[in-house]
């Protein structure tokens, strides 16, 4: 209840609270912020994906707004010599408003990614975005193979299941790509897994009919059991290090973030960005309440 209490009033205070909270967790809120970050994480052996907030627009126009923003990262980037690529969420390119539209915009994105050889990664969703966002990766992957991925979430009881019925795009010249992550956002027991033994369990289950099928695999997991879970997978399959990476928010875990490098492991860290960095905190809050007691601890842990 305390939680729950604390994420429904903390988006009513002033931006600048929030933002001793959040400045831990986002790179910025310029494209300089996010290529800045980008170049300290590339030294020290990881690479990234750049993501520009900015989800659940309301207008058209803003989706316009969201996809020049992220042709433009995508010069940058390559400008900069930016080992990274990039993390689309089709709810910034209006998937909720118009779905033709949404997939017009982020083709020229992926379009232009692949122009660099360069690569984009869907971002799953809530739960009503689940199939229209599956859609949308088979009608680009169709055409960019080498250059989509998605991302699908362990919790999800569906998700052994779109897996097996997304097997048909898997060719051992061009794997599939799939980020794997537990899953943030509060979904009825109906649809998702709760307990926390569950979720793991389905979550090494997905993970090795990845590696049992050779898909390219992003594991996403800051929660060392899943590491020493997928290690063992790893090993058990003799997974070569180019078919699979460790993935982790920027700002989290960085000590076993740094242990996953040097371990010899490849290592890619989501880096998000921009102006609508509020919204984006604030939503979090919400699809999550558990996070507020870390923000309380946060604040009075910083002073």
């Amino acid at each position: 209840m305390f939680n729950k209490f604390i994420a429904a009033i903390l988006p009513y205070f002033p931006k600048k609270f929030i933002w001793i909270f959040s400045r831990a967790y986002i790179s910025g809120v310029t494209m300089a912020d996010a290529i800045r970050v980008s170049k300290d994480l590339n030294t020290k052996g990881m690479r990234v994906t750049l993501d520009v907030l900015g989800e659940f627009i309301k207008s058209l126009d803003e989706a316009e707004e969201n996809k020049q923003e992220y042709l433009d990262l995508i010069e940058e980037t390559q400008k900069q010599g930016i080992n990274g690529n990039y993390s689309l969420k089709p709810t910034s390119f209006g998937l909720l408003i118009d779905k033709e539209v949404c997939y017009r915009l982020m083709r020229e994105i992926v379009m232009k990614a692949a122009s660099y050889n360069n690569f984009c990664r869907i971002d799953m969703e809530d739960s009503p975005c689940t199939d229209m966002e599956i859609e949308l990766y088979r009608r680009l992957h169709s055409e960019f193979p080498k250059n989509m991925g998605l991302v699908v979430q362990a919790y999800l009881k569906r998700t052994y299941s779109d897996l097996e019925k997304m097997h048909d795009m898997n060719t051992p010249e061009i794997p599939t790509n799939y980020r794997l992550c537990k899953g943030i956002y509060v979904e009825p027991a109906e649809i998702a897994y709760k307990k926390y033994e569950e979720i793991n369990q389905h979550f090494l289950e997905d993970l090795e009919f990845m590696f049992r099928n050779k898909i390219f695999v992003g594991i996403a997991t800051h929660d060392r059991p899943l590491i020493e879970g997928a290690y063992r997978l790893i090993k058990q399959y003799n997974v070569p290090k180019n078919m699979y990476e460790f993935q982790m928010l920027y700002g989290v875990t960085p000590k076993l973030r740094q242990s996953i490098v040097d371990a010899g492991h490849g290592l890619r860290v989501y880096v998000p960005f921009g102006e609508k960095w509020f919204g984006y905190s604030t939503r979090r809050l919400k699809e999550n309440p558990k996070m507020a007691e870390h923000i309380i601890k946060a604040i009075f842990y910083k002073g």
